[in-house]
């Protein structure tokens, strides 16, 4: 900034100041830069348009079918092993430990109410309280004798499911839904034979439906507790026959001992080593294993 004095006279200096032109031509240079990057940046744009890859066009969703009750099965158990295209990858070990586990709290439901574990385990049970014993056989015992004579009942319609669904499902060859579904067949036939037309009847009038043409149309929400019902009711029927030889082996100790004045002397001390006589003589054990088997065959 420059400064001019001027004096008129004898009279006081008049001061005034006047900019440079400097500053003005350092904005005016700024603007044509910046209006320079400007048309630089119009030019190039069509070029980087160019260059820039082409838009994939996304394709329109497909609705996608209803999903049935195996495919669940079909993504956790194919996920286990990989993807089946070549590609193995299978789920993390953390979420293949809750699928396991998940499939194990099921199993004790489907052993217990859809094969013969009930009657058997029931019947099992009842002789050895017949015979007067609080922990022989223990329960570990009994458990496992009934668990082994189920797959053994079980054994011919275990071989129907294997064959009509789990190896045709491992070989790629149906989906986890009709998997589910034809693995039920054998089990629906095994059920229906060995439950009784009033249970069946009983459960269809409460769920409002029926009647069935033939076994095969009853549905496996009727089937089921139908044939629970007739399994108790059949372990009981077993279990009476089995506590009738044992009761009279009790009578007749309690008649003696009352006969002999010995009142203080419990009438179960004596007649447990008789029972267990008894139950030895005529190969007890045997005999109810294969009364058990024999009870399925129809």
């Amino acid at each position: 900034m420059s400064v001019t004095v001027t004096r008129r006279g004898h009279g006081p200096a008049l001061i005034r100041a006047s900019r440079s032109p400097a500053p003005r031509r350092a904005g005016a240079k700024a603007l044509w830069i910046v209006l320079a990057l400007l048309l630089a940046l119009l030019v190039a744009m069509p070029a980087f348009a160019q260059a820039a890859p082409a838009a994939v066009p996304v394709a329109a969703p497909v609705a996608a079918p209803a999903p049935g009750a195996g495919d669940a099965v079909d993504r956790a158990l194919g996920q286990l092993g990989g993807n089946g295209q070549g590609q193995s990858q299978g789920l993390s070990m953390s979420l293949q430990v809750l699928i396991i586990m998940g499939l194990l709290t099921i199993l004790p439901g489907i052993l217990l109410m859809m094969t013969s574990f009930t009657r058997i385990v029931i019947v099992l049970a009842m002789v050895r309280q017949a015979l007067g014993l609080q922990q022989t056989p223990p329960n570990q015992v009994l458990i496992g004798l009934a668990l082994f004579l189920s797959l053994f009942v079980m054994a011919p319609t275990i071989n129907q499911m294997n064959t009509q669904a789990i190896q045709p499902y491992a070989a790629g060859q149906m989906a986890g839904t009709q998997m589910i579904q034809a693995a039920g067949t054998p089990l629906h036939a095994f059920m229906a034979k060995q439950t009784r037309v009033k249970d069946v009847t009983m459960f269809a009038q409460l769920a409002k439906s029926g009647p069935y043409a033939s076994p095969t149309d009853i549905p496996f929400a009727v089937l089921l507790p139908a044939f629970v019902t007739s399994e108790l009711k059949t372990a009981f029927q077993i279990g009476f026959l089995i506590f009738l030889p044992f009761i009279v082996i009790d009578l007749v100790v309690a008649t003696v001992l009352m006969s002999l004045g010995m009142m203080m002397l419990s009438p179960q001390i004596i007649s447990m080593p008789f029972k267990l006589l008894l139950f030895v003589l005529v190969d007890g054990w045997a005999l109810t294993m294969g009364s058990l088997a024999n009870s399925f065959v129809s």
